[in-house]
């Protein structure tokens, strides 16, 4: 019984810390204000009011844009190292075509991991250089440390995300942002 009481505890603990964790990011999170654009990127998409209840900065800085299938683009405005060890990604994800996009394919394809639903779950980070790959974090509960969203978008809107990595190496500044179905950005790490 006090195996199970100390695990509680534990696990009550870890919740604690990474939801501080995770305040503590989001707080340091925004552009640099440096204008720094990837070679693929396009100019800043109009500003608009958040759809979302997340609480991903606006930036007019853009380190890339991409269109995918179904008129949806993503644009990313920031890719910061914390201090915590993680990156944190943010931009928007916008729907440009005339129905609602439930964002088939995002959430991952890890099975304990599908109550994250439509999400950014599926997101990773990748250094060529170093050769590895980034999974977005979870919390001890197995959900993303990302934005989910449970309508999907709907036309027309815009609306913010955020999505959570362990940290490359220092020495890397530059990574592939990857979302299963959509094109590959290239982005810059600041911090």
């Amino acid at each position: 019984m006090d195996k199970a009481k100390n695990r509680a505890r534990v696990k009550g603990i870890v919740v604690t810390a990474a939801a501080a964790a995770l305040a503590l990011s989001l707080t340091a999170c925004g552009g640099d204000g440096g204008g720094k654009k990837d070679s693929g990127s396009s100019p800043a998409a109009s500003g608009g009011k958040s759809q979302s209840n997340d609480p991903a900065p606006q930036s007019n800085q853009v380190l890339a844009t991409v269109q995918g299938p179904n008129g949806i683009e993503i644009t990313i405005n920031s890719a910061k190292r914390d201090t915590g060890g993680f990156v944190t990604v943010d931009g928007t994800v916008a729907n440009s075509s005339q129905q609602n996009n439930s964002l088939p394919g995002w959430q991952g394809s890890e099975q304990e991991l599908r109550e994250n639903g439509a999400s950014m779950a599926g997101a990773s980070l990748v250094d060529k250089e170093g050769k590895k790959r980034y999974l977005i974090l979870r919390d001890t509960d197995g959900r993303c440390l990302c934005t989910k969203f449970p309508m999907g978008v709907d036309p027309g809107k815009k609306l913010p995300f955020f999505a959570q990595f362990p940290a490359p190496p220092a020495g890397t500044s530059e990574v592939d942002f990857q979302v299963p179905t959509m094109p590959t950005a290239t982005i810059k790490i600041s911090g």
